[in-house]
This record gives structure tokens, sequence and C-alpha cells, in this order.
């Protein structure tokens, strides 16, 4: 699978000119849409010349902007595709290894994308703003990606207090909003068909100052623009579905750290949860 046009432009953009950094800056604030138009009127509105935008191209191995245009829409297809879009698409070219060889060779590749291009210091960052019990943590997923807002939610709960994992039903997130206020947290989780209601949401509680930490795809979700941080996750696998295992990964990569920073407390939590455990007989003893 090759690096989405997003990921070349963020990735060289330390290696272009001034003139190829501000067309990049513009191409990347309303992407794909931007690089959509004629490349004479791309050029006037990054305030650069018509050559400027041909080369930029070619750095990026396309032999001229139709082809680069090309490309775009090709990702713009891939970002709105159907499962049976998906399923078609793989089963065209699908090489004649068993699923199980071709989901583990996806799944390491994406991995491998995927973790490349986090960086270390953002991560970091991201968890120490998750360990501070200081702010409000509020976690939300979507159709598909609620079980991953849920999972991670079932570990900062132990791990730490005032945590809210809000309900997949967008009618009653007005009331969370309500509460929120100024350097509170909130996980979005929002992969590819893009949800038009957590956008909103996002937006809302970005008005309020609240920070937000977006997990999303390797296209990027909307709410990327508002986002505090954001990890960018690669999700394709010769399925009609996305696959969660990349985003996983990270999560539990996340959920160790916090752990880690807040042990004394996260211990003491553990330990009053397990005298709950017994006192309802929730699990099995075996001794």
């Amino acid at each position: 699978m090759t690096d989405s046009i997003r990921d070349q432009l963020q990735g060289r953009f330390d290696e272009l000119t001034r003139a190829e950094k501000q067309l990049t800056l513009l191409l990347l604030e309303n992407y794909p849409a931007s690089g959509l138009g004629s490349i004479t009127d791309l050029a006037q509105r990054s305030g650069v010349s018509t050559p400027t935008v041909a080369r930029l191209v070619q750095k990026l191995g396309y032999s001229g902007y139709p082809k680069f245009q090309q490309a775009l829409r090709a990702e713009v297809g891939a970002e709105i595709s159907s499962p049976i879009d998906k399923y078609d698409k793989w089963a065209e070219h699908a090489p004649d290894e068993h699923i199980l060889n071709r989901f583990a060779d996806t799944v390491s590749h994406n991995v491998r994308q995927t973790f490349s291009r986090v960086r270390t210091e953002e991560f970091d960052q991201v968890c120490d703003l998750l360990a501070d019990t200081g702010r409000d943590l509020r976690i939300v997923g979507g159709r598909i990606s609620r079980s991953l807002a849920d999972y991670l939610f079932t570990h900062m709960q132990v791990i730490r207090p005032n945590v809210t994992h809000m309900t997949s039903n967008s009618n009653a997130w007005p009331h969370y909003l309500l509460d929120m206020v100024e350097g509170d947290l909130l996980v979005i989780f929002d992969v590819r068909r893009y949800e038009n209601d957590l956008r909103r949401l996002a937006e809302m509680a970005h008005e309020r100052g609240v920070m937000i930490i977006l997990f999303t795809d390797q296209w990027g979700s909307p709410i990327s623009k508002i986002a505090a941080h954001k990890f960018n996750c690669h999700i394709e696998v010769p399925s009609a579905w996305d696959s969660s295992i990349v985003t996983m990964l990270l999560i539990e990569a996340v959920i160790a750290q916090v752990q880690d920073k807040n042990w004394e407390q996260t211990k003491e939590r553990m330990n009053t949860l397990e005298g709950l455990f017994d006192r309802t007989r929730l699990f099995r003893k075996f001794t």
C-alpha cells in the first residue's frame, strides 16, 4: 500500500522550498478538496507560481498535475467507499495465498506504517494529558469505533477518576457538553466514512476550550483540523471491513504508559476494585 498524498506532503515538508511549503500548507489546510481544482486556481490561492505547483507534484513522484489529481480522487473514493466497494476492490486484486497469510502481511504493514509516523514526543504529551487527574476525561466513538472507545474507557476508569464514556446516542451529547470546561479532554474515534455527528460534537467541545485527542485513519477525519493531538492509524485489510488492530495496539500502548505514570493511585484503585469484585462475587474463585 502506498502512502497517502497527505502523508507524503507531511513527511517531506522539511526538504521543500519556501514556496513549496506555502503551497503544501494550503493543500493540507482543506485536504483533499484544495487539490481538486485547476493548477492555475491552486497556484493563485496559495500565492505561488504555476511552475511551483508542477515542481511539487513531480517531487511527489507524479509525472504531471493530472496524474496528481487522479491519485487524489482515488483517495477520496477510498475514504467514502462502502463495505461492498472495499470487498470488490480486494477481491479483484486478491493473491492466491491463504487469507490468514494475506491478513497477517497486511496488518504487519499497517503496524509499520502507523508506528513509523507516531512522534514519541506527541505520544508522551498525550499520555501526560490522560494521566492528569485534574482534567475530566470523556471518550466517544462512532458506529463501529465505539467498541474501541469502550475498551479505552474500561481501562482508564480503573487507572484514574473522572472518566466518562459518552453514549453513542448523539441526542444525549448536549448534556455532556453542558459540564465540559476549558482544559478538559475529549478522546474521539472517527474513521472513514466520517460521522457528521462526531464532527459537530468536536466543534462544540472545541468552542468550550476542550482539548480533543483524535484516533483516526490514514486519510484523517475532518476533526483533524481542530484536534490538539491526533493519531493516524492504517486500517485497510483484505476484507469488506476496515481493521481496528493497529488502533487497538496503539490504545494498549497508551494505557500502559498512563498506568505507569499514575501507578500509585492506580494500584490503590485496583485494590479497592478487587475488594468490590469479591463482595459482588463477580469472578469465580478457585481457592
